[in-house]
C-alpha cells in the first residue's frame, strides 16, 4: 500500500539505545531500536508506542497515519526482535521503558499510549501493569532493578486487532491431532482438521474434543520442558533448543461459522491453513526456558487477562471484522479482561493489518486517533 504522501508530512527518527541488563554488541547494534514518527517540523505532546515480542516494529505499518494525524508514533523493538527463542518477559519490559523513556526525555511528549497490535498486545499489556504492580522483576538485580522500579507509568492503553496472550494464540492455532513432537507427520486421523473425515462445519463434539487436545497437546510440551531442563541443569547444561510444528490448525479459520466474522474462510496469516500448517510458523523454534516463560499455558507470564485487569485507564479495544488470526471472541476477552471502567469496543471493517485499502486502513487510523484526542 503506498503511503509515500504521508511520509512526505512526517519526519522520522531512527533511535538505538542500551538497556539496564543489555549492552551495545561489539558489532555496534543497540538493543533497543526503533523510529520515531512525528508530524514535520512539530514536537507533538502525546504519542504512541508499539512493540511485539519477535517482529519488527520499527517501520509499523499504522505510523504514517498516525503521525499525519497530529501524534507522535515510535515503532519500538526490544533485543528480542528476530530471537524468540530467547524471550525472557522482565528483559524485554526493561526495553519497553527505555522506549517510553526516550519518549518522556527527548521527544517531550506529556502523554504516553500504550498501542497493543497484533502479537504485541499482550507484551504491551503486560508492560503497562508491571508500571503498575510489578510481579516479573523477582531475578533482577542491580541496574536492572533499578530500571524495573522507575519503569514510567502510560497514560490511555489501545488493542488494535491484538491477540489475547501469547500462549492463549499458540494453543488456539496448534494442530490438535499431533502425537509426536519429534514427528511433523504423525498425525491422530480423528482429530486431524484437514482430513477428508472432518470437514467445516465442524460437529460440535470434534470441535470440543479438538480443543481440549489442544490444550493437551500445549501441556504435554509443557511437561517435557520442565522434566528435560532439570535434567540438563542436572548436568551442567544451562538450556537447549527444540523445534515445534504444525501451528496453524485453529479450526476458526477453515470454519468460518465458528466465531463468525466477515473473514474469509479457509484462511490464516500464511493462506491456506492446510499448507501453512505445515509449514515453519509461529513458536518455531525455543529455548526450554523460553517455552515456559513465553507459551506455556501452565507457566507463561505472557497471559493477557492477568496484566489487562490491573489498566484502570481509559482504554479502547479495535478490532478488524475481517481478521483470520483475531477473532471476535478475542476482542471480547480483552475488553471484559482490562481493568478500566472507561472502555469500550469498536468492530470495524478490516482484516489483521487493514491491509484491505488505503480507505480501510485511514479509517481505522481516525478512530483511533480520534478516541486518544477525545482524551487527552
Amino acid at each position: 500500500m503506498d503511503d509515500t504522501d504521508l511520509l512526505a508530512q512526517i519526519d522520522t527518527t531512527f533511535i538505538g539505545r542500551t538497556s539496564a541488563t543489555a549492552p551495545r554488541i561489539q558489532a555496534g547494534g543497540h538493543p533497543c531500536q526503533g523510529i520515531y514518527y512525528a508530524p514535520k517540523g512539530k514536537r507533538p505532546k502525546t504519542a504512541f508506542i508499539a512493540t511485539h515480542y519477535n517482529v519488527d516494529f520499527a517501520e509499523h505499518y499504522i505510523a504514517p497515519y498516525i503521525a499525519a494525524r497530529g501524534f507522535g508514533f515510535l515503532g519500538w523493538n526490544t533485543r528480542y526482535r528476530g530471537f524468540e527463542d530467547q524471550f525472557m518477559l522482565e528483559h524485554a519490559v526493561i526495553d519497553i521503558g527505555v522506549g517510553v523513556k526516550w519518549l518522556r526525555e527527548v521527544a517531550g511528549v506529556e502523554n504516553v499510549v500504550i498501542f497493543g497490535n497484533s502479537g504485541g498486545g499482550s507484551l504491551m499489556g503486560a508492560y503497562f501493569a508491571e508500571t503498575v504492580a510489578p510481579t516479573q522483576h523477582g531475578n533482577l538485580t542491580g541496574a536492572g532493578l533499578e530500571a524495573y522500579q522507575t519503569l514510567e507509568k502510560p497514560d490511555l492503553y489501545v488493542s488494535f486487532n491484538a491477540h489475547q496472550g501469547r500462549p492463549e494464540v499458540l494453543t488456539d492455532w496448534m494442530d490438535a491431532s499431533v502425537i509426536d513432537e519429534d514427528d511433523p507427520v504423525a498425525t491422530d486421523p480423528d482429530l486431524d482438521p484437514f482430513s477428508d473425515a472432518n470437514k467445516p462445519p465442524y460437529a460440535p463434539d470434534f470441535i470440543a474434543k479438538y480443543r481440549a487436545a489442544q490444550k493437551a497437546r500445549n501441556q504435554r510440551i509443557t511437561d517435557w520442558a520442565k522434566a528435560e531442563l532439570k535434567r540438563l541443569n542436572e548436568a551442567g547444561v544451562p538450556d537447549r533448543l527444540f523445534p515445534l510444528f504444525r501451528c496453524w490448525g485453529d479450526l476458526r479459520c477453515m470454519d468460518p461459522s465458528i466465531d463468525p466474522s466477515a473473514r474469509k474462510p479457509r484462511a490464516c496469516y500464511r493462506g491456506d491453513p492446510a499448507i501453512a500448517n505445515r509449514t515453519p510458523s509461529i513458536g518455531r523454534a525455543n529455548n526450554l526456558k523460553t517455552w515456559l516463560n513465553m507459551w506455556s499455558l501452565e507457566t507463561s507470564p505472557c497471559k493477557g487477562a492477568p496484566h489487562l485487569a490491573k489498566i484502570k485507564v481509559p482504554a479502547v479495544v479495535i478490532q478488524g471484522d475481517a481478521d483470520t488470526g483475531v477473532f471476535p471472541s478475542d476482542a471480547r476477552v480483552i475488553f471484559d479482561s482490562l481493568g478500566s471502567t472507561q472502555k469500550s469496543i469498536e468492530i470495524i471493517p478490516g482484516a489483521h493489518y487493514f491491509e484491505d485499502s488505503r480507505a480501510v486502513r485511514e479509517a481505522a487510523a481516525s478512530l483511533v486517533c480520534d478516541w486518544v484526542r477525545a482524551r487527552v
